[in-house]
């Protein structure tokens, strides 16, 4: 990735995306993929070493035993509990590959270990049209930019659709943290409802609009904007601060949109504040840096309890992708499914034997066993890898 100006528009061509990925091998000729979710950002070096260091500790388990696995990866790494993203997408990589060995050593995909569907179908929602909705990533600008980005998106079958209204500025470059935190300057204000009202009116009224905002606000910024778009009926106001405990409290009294959070929330340990406290109306568990597999069920489970809506989050490869969609499957308080725009990019694609997509906005579930994808041959011969014995 090349080095820009801070708040410079970025290098379409030249997008940073580094998937961390595992095969785990057993001595019965089985293998199993898994991701550390970390593809963007800034911690993949940190959750490839993770993968690495943890790798060590599974070398002779037997991995039908998916919950002792876990619990000793936890409890003997001293830096696993009460731990951060990198320690547990790590940990969620090596889960995941084990999952998809298990359901391939019994034969069937994964939502039957997991309990059995809900549904065969999962409504979708087209994700990040700030970026665009194709197979090439360009930044919309102008509020016309948005309304066709999402009209592009319901004509091919979608109802609901994501969009960060305050990513870009009107010339393409990125808003810094100061225009984004504190008390608003109206000019920003009223670029925010340029943009959402013009997707409302091109979409009309029985689409949902997400409002992402990626926590680039804070408490006050996002009282703020959320009030300023109530009238534009949004579905759920994604990622509105840093979350914390008590500015989701302050944010969740102030404003009349559900929330949705939980990309940056991670393990049940962490969820539970936001459940007791009602906060959240829709986690966003990642299964890819949340613990895996066997923690995001746990999770689930959890909200279930306190009446409360998932979506898993993925921004990731079409790995992710796959594991998400079993879970989503056999969970009763699924809501809807993330697809990002990255998924219809060949960068990301190509990493993968199957290219699972939504059809008319809405997501099949994998029938075959495990994960019911696993990596390409592109992938195994355009990486960095390391061998842990």
């Amino acid at each position: 990735m090349k080095e820009v100006e801070p708040g410079a528009p970025a290098d379409w061509n030249n997008i940073a995306w580094r998937p961390v990925v595992c095969r785990i091998y057993t001595d019965e000729g089985i293998y199993g993929d898994g991701e550390a979710a970390m593809a963007y950002g800034s911690a993949a070096p940190g959750a490839f070493g993770m993968v690495k260091e943890l790798a060590g500790m599974i070398i002779g388990a037997d991995p039908m035993k998916t919950e002792p696995i876990w619990e000793k990866i936890y409890k003997q790494t001293f830096w696993g509990q009460n731990g951060g993203p990198v320690f547990f997408a790590g940990l969620s990589a090596l889960d995941m590959a084990l999952w998809d060995i298990k359901g391939k050593a019994l034969n069937v995909p994964l939502h039957v270990l997991l309990g059995g569907k809900f549904r065969d179908k999962l409504r979708t929602y087209a994700s990040q049209l700030q970026f665009g909705w194709g197979d090439s990533l360009n930044p919309a600008l102008s509020a016309q930019d948005y309304a066709d980005n999402a009209l592009k998106a319901v004509e091919e079958g979608y109802d609901a659709v994501k969009i960060d209204f305050f990513t870009f500025d009107r010339a393409g470059k990125t808003f810094s943290e100061e225009q984004r935190t504190g008390l608003l300057k109206p000019e920003y204000m009223d670029l925010v409802e340029e943009r959402v009202k013009a997707v409302r009116e091109a979409i009309g009224p029985n689409v949902d609009i997400i409002m992402e905002n990626h926590s680039f606000l804070d408490a006050q910024s996002a009282v703020q904007i959320a009030r300023r778009v109530e009238q534009y009926n949004i579905f759920c106001y994604e990622e509105p601060n840093t979350p914390t405990p008590k500015t989701a409290r302050f944010i969740a009294d102030r404003i009349n949109i559900p929330v949705a959070s939980g990309e940056r929330i991670y393990t049940r340990w962490q969820y539970a504040p936001y459940f007791e406290d009602q906060t959240i109306q829709m986690i966003q568990p990642d299964i890819g840096t949340c613990g895996g597999i066997t923690e995001i069920k746990k999770i689930c489970d959890m909200a279930h309890t306190y009446d409360i809506g998932v979506q898993v989050h993925t921004c990731a490869s079409p790995l992710c992708t796959a594991a998400a969609l079993h879970v989503e499957a056999c969970i009763p308080n699924f809501v809807i499914h993330e697809h990002h725009v990255y998924n219809l990019q060949k960068f990301n694609k190509d990493l993968c034997i199957y290219d699972y997509q939504p059809v008319n906005g809405e997501y099949g579930i994998p029938s075959l066993p495990g994960l019911g994808n696993e990596l390409s041959e592109y992938a195994l011969t355009h990486c960095d890898k390391v061998e842990v014995k």
